[in-house]
């Protein structure tokens, strides 16, 4: 066996033990060493970098890793295998997609007026608050040799009375304990009671001496890229702690897609499974209660929104049948469930719910914004299109909704851009380019030296890149400077960054390969909102409002974003950014029972659109994939800004 010490910059050493043969990525993973792999290790994304410090490695060279690179020592993790003994730098940047991304801030003005803003739409669409949970006092006739009821009816029917039910159940977990709770406590007891209509099931029994006690509840987002979680009084719907983290299935893969192959290895469904709740939500939740002093026995409800394959991942279901025509969910939605199940730590008789999915790849963070951002209460038009690691739409008002998914996250999450990184500490976030000059003016998550592009910085320079006449509507360069180079075979490529000012100490470019990447990407979004409205016989125009949402979203500057056709040409006052509109939709699953039905009425009334068998899509999709688009009269703002091919 090989010793392998992988040194973490920053960190501390981890050493394990390997036989010959086995590639660094997965011996990482087996050792819970965070390496960024966005495409899960097949060699094409090239950013599982590590260096070689000591010892031997074998692979060959890759096309990621120059000659000069390859000399010093680097490899790519995923291409490198054990062939003796080796000690191995782990940059500071491959863990900082999980430890320091830009994460939405909950605390925000914008984030807070979410929350707000939804307590009074569900009013106003006539949705009452209220999660169902409630306490009451119960003081119950101790038994005696006259008087031999046993202690589940005995309770069963002063608890009844106190909390005005025609009739209550006592489930199993708080039965068990129920003896003693009685005895302990004189018989005289608080209880905490779903209330459904006429009937309630007992979720605690609690000493009637514990003043205050909070009755709490938890709404969670699981998206692909990260998770943010909320912890609320029940009573009142107050928000007691907020938190945010990366999902650790990351290192597995950065779309939906890789993750599904690496279920379908040895051990797959449980790798998969303990990395979203044994590393992600349980940290997540410990947080959250330490910061609300609430130990985690108060938690008595729990509401998540994920997309659909993270539900199958979550849940340790195989989600294989998602990926393969023709493309068939386990479920679209559950029964509640006991969190203990997949390994959360709640009381006794807590409940999960789900918000439901719709379809294969629309899943219930989309109905969960769809419900958030309260277009099913308006006859105005409405989109409502959300940026994560996957891109979905909604097109619809108070008659109809339609949904579709498209596959454009990857590239503004960095995972085909070859400077592409996630929002973490090094990523160039926002961009300007002197059109005279060529000369690129940006901004830094961290402030410090750039180590690459992100999403929202991405879409920056590929505007400043198209407005200064440097590229060309088919993403190829025809001016020619300091900044604008070709290789061999004739690509161009402009430097962001050269490489005595990175943080990497290689230039910052990015390509045309990167370019054409872009481009379909952001097509897919625009044709995707076309194919959802043209059928239906509307066009951009009849939009009246565009709702932004998604970790994405956040720092997009929507001019941009209309300027290379990612968005419809209408004025900037019909967008807005609305938040995590997943995250505050299963807030109001939460809280409201009402909002809950209305949510499982959404699901069931939305129309999901496969766009790889809509008839036309194909060549909507062709035609945007050209800045800003093929037909000029779509994006009339941008006329006389385009550079000669």
């Amino acid at each position: 066996m090989n010793e392998i010490v992988f040194r973490i910059e920053g960190g501390e050493d981890v050493t394990i033990f390997a036989a010959d043969g086995e590639s660094l990525l997965s011996l990482a993973r087996k050792a819970n060493v965070a390496i960024d792999a966005p495409c899960s290790g097949n060699g094409s994304c090239g950013k599982c970098r590590v260096k070689l410090l000591e010892g031997f490695v074998a692979g060959a060279q890759t096309r990621h890793i120059s000659t000069d690179e390859t000399a010093a020592g680097w490899r790519l993790a995923c291409a490198a295998t054990v062939a003796g003994d080796a000690v191995l730098l782990i940059p500071d940047i491959a863990s900082a997609y999980k430890n320091r991304m830009k994460i939405a801030d909950l605390t925000s003005p914008e984030e807070t007026a979410a929350f707000e803003f939804l307590k009074q739409r569900l009013a106003a669409a006539g949705l009452a608050y209220g999660s169902g949970i409630r306490t009451a006092d119960v003081r119950i006739e101790p038994p005696s040799l006259d008087d031999t009821m046993p202690d589940n009816e005995r309770f069963s029917r002063a608890a009844a009375a106190s909390l005005g039910a025609a009739g209550v159940s006592v489930p199993y977990p708080v039965l068990k304990d129920m003896p003693a709770a009685l005895r302990d406590n004189g018989f005289y007891v608080r209880c905490v009671a779903q209330v459904n209509g006429e009937r309630a099931e007992i979720l605690d029994i609690l000493p009637i001496g514990e003043e205050n006690t909070l009755v709490c509840g938890l709404a969670i987002d699981v998206g692909t890229t990260t998770v943010s979680g909320l912890l609320v009084d029940l009573a009142t719907g107050d928000i007691l702690a907020k938190a945010n983290a990366g999902n650790g299935q990351i290192r597995y893969g950065a779309d939906v897609i890789n993750r599904i192959v690496e279920q379908q290895k040895p051990g797959g469904i449980d790798r998969l499974q303990h990395a979203a709740v044994t590393e992600t939500l349980v940290p997540l939740i410990s947080n959250l209660c330490d910061e609300a002093r609430v130990p985690s026995k108060r938690i008595y409800k729990i509401a998540i929104a994920s997309n659909t394959t993270m539900n199958h991942l979550l849940l340790g279901v195989n989600a294989n049948y998602l990926r393969t025509e023709p493309y068939i969910p386990a479920f679209f939605e559950t029964e509640h469930f006991d969190p203990s199940l997949i390994g959360i730590e709640a009381a006794p008789a807590a409940k999960v719910s789900l918000a439901p999915n719709i379809g294969s790849y629309v899943g219930g963070d989309i109905t969960a914004g769809t419900l958030a951002c309260m277009m099913w209460d308006s006859p105005e038009l409405s989109v409502l299109i959300d940026l994560g690691t996957n891109g979905e739409i909604v097109f619809g008002n108070n008659e109809f909704l339609m949904a579709c998914a498209c596959s454009a996250g990857p590239a503004f999450e960095g995972g085909d851009i070859s400077c592409g990184m996630r929002a973490a500490d090094g990523a160039i976030e926002t961009c300007l380019i002197d059109a005279e000059t060529m000369e690129p003016r940006f901004t830094v998550i961290g402030g410090d030296r750039p180590v690459g592009l992100c999403g929202s910085g991405l879409i920056d320079v590929v505007a400043e890149l198209f407005r200064a006449g440097i590229i060309n509507g088919k993403g190829k360069f025809v001016r020619e400077g300091e900044r604008v180079r070709r290789d061999e075979y004739g690509i161009g490529s402009y430097v962001l960054e050269f490489a005595r000012d990175s943080a990497t100490g290689r230039d910052i470019t990015i390509n045309e390969v990167d370019l054409d990447c872009f481009i379909r990407a952001k097509g897919a979004i625009f044709s995707a909102v076309l194919s959802l409205m043209e059928p239906l016989g509307f066009a951009p125009d009849d939009i009246g409002r565009v709702m932004v949402a998604g970790g994405i979203g956040s720092g997009i500057n929507i001019g941009n974003a209309i300027c290379i056709g990612m968005f419809p040409d209408l004025p900037e006052s019909r967008y807005s950014y609305i938040g995590n509109s997943s995250l505050t939709g299963a807030y109001a699953m939460l809280v409201s029972l009402d909002a809950g039905e209305r949510l499982r009425g959404i699901a069931g009334s939305m129309t999901y659109l496969e766009l790889s068998t809509q008839p036309g899509y194909m060549d909507a999709f062709i035609a945007a994939c050209f800045l800003p688009h093929t037909d000029e009269t779509l994006f009339p703002s941008a006329a006389g800004t385009r550079p000669q091919d």
